[in-house]
């Protein structure tokens, strides 16, 4: 059967389903189980001499379990396939944490600091409104990327195997991929591969958000924008998102109490954003993944 055919109620049923708590609060999320063997890895290996080699030995197994355990299950039939694409395809879970950050700075500062500190990692408790707003954008931006498209694209290319490698690279590079003492040697291979691996989608996530909202015109000012990023990836849909709402992203942020002075994506646009335009941000993304779907009815229908 056709993963383009797959993906069509797979992109549904998350999108109508999400994350139900009370299957996920019973049994482990296969995230948290792909999390564990990240973190067995580390524990295993992340000591002594020769950690670049020992990351790539760590990575090497990862991609084996990903392979594996991806080929014994596509195997099951496209039903399974079809349920386990949903289940780590994400783009209901990503409106629901990006449109709680609104909901809570509609409330007060407090609340949407406290919504957005689910998403980010850098220091939120002396955020302003603006920097609490542009926060929630940056990753509602950047994980339609990773958590939908990115997916989407490697189940489509690879099946389930393609699927599983991605986010087990994804996970990896989430918890190791780590420029500091730590991960710098040993979350180097997790981190270039997962950088390889969302090169395509990066973009392909960018040209859906800028297609929806009529700003393909200026795709050359967005690719500018993309490359002042700190990551080869995430400026691209962050990059794509600033033009559509208008507003400036990225900029200097704090993490761990250290101010870091990175650049504006999309400086001349405003830097004043809000619960509005947070709102407005869920909306690309929404028009974003319809677009997605479209095109997978196309393929389906074409080939």
């Amino acid at each position: 059967m056709s993963t383009a055919l797959l993906l069509i109620p797979a992109l549904v049923l998350d999108a109508i389903l999400g994350e139900p708590k009370w299957l996920w609060s019973r049994v482990p999320h296969p995230a948290v189980m792909m999390g564990r063997l990240v973190q067995k890895l580390d524990e295993g290996l992340n000591a002594g001499a020769g950690k670049r080699a020992k990351g790539v030995l760590a990575v090497v197994v990862v991609l084996l379990v990903g392979l594996t355990l991806g080929w014994i299950l596509s195997w099951l039939g496209g039903l399974v396939s079809l349920l386990i694409a949903a289940i780590l395809i994400a783009q209901r879970s990503l409106i629901d944490h990006v449109g709680a950050v609104a909901t809570g700075l509609r409330q007060s500062l407090p609340a949407g600091r406290a919504a957005v500190a689910m998403i980010v990692s850098r220091d939120t408790d002396t955020m302003t409104g603006p920097q609490v707003a542009r926060s929630a954008i940056e990753s509602g931006a950047e994980n339609f990327s990773d958590g939908v498209i990115a997916p989407a694209f490697w189940f489509l290319i690879a099946g389930l195997p393609g699927l599983l490698i991605y986010k087990l690279i994804n996970t990896a590079d989430s918890m190791i991929g780590y420029r500091n003492e730590t991960y710098a040697e040993f979350g180097w291979a997790a981190a270039r591969l997962d950088d390889a691996l969302n090169l395509i989608p990066a973009r392909a996530s960018a040209l859906l958000m800028a297609a929806v909202t009529g700003n393909i015109r200026d795709w050359g000012a967005i690719s500018v924008d993309a490359r002042k990023h700190r990551s080869p990836n995430a400026g691209w849909p962050e990059a794509a998102m600033a033009r559509a709402l208008g507003v400036a992203l990225a900029g200097p942020r704090s993490y761990d109490g250290e101010m870091r002075d990175f650049p504006w994506v999309n400086e001349s646009g405003a830097k004043s954003a809000d619960a509005f335009a947070i709102t407005r941000c869920t909306q690309v993304l929404w028009k974003s993944w319809a677009l997605t779907l479209a095109l997978m009815v196309a393929l389906t229908l074409l080939f």
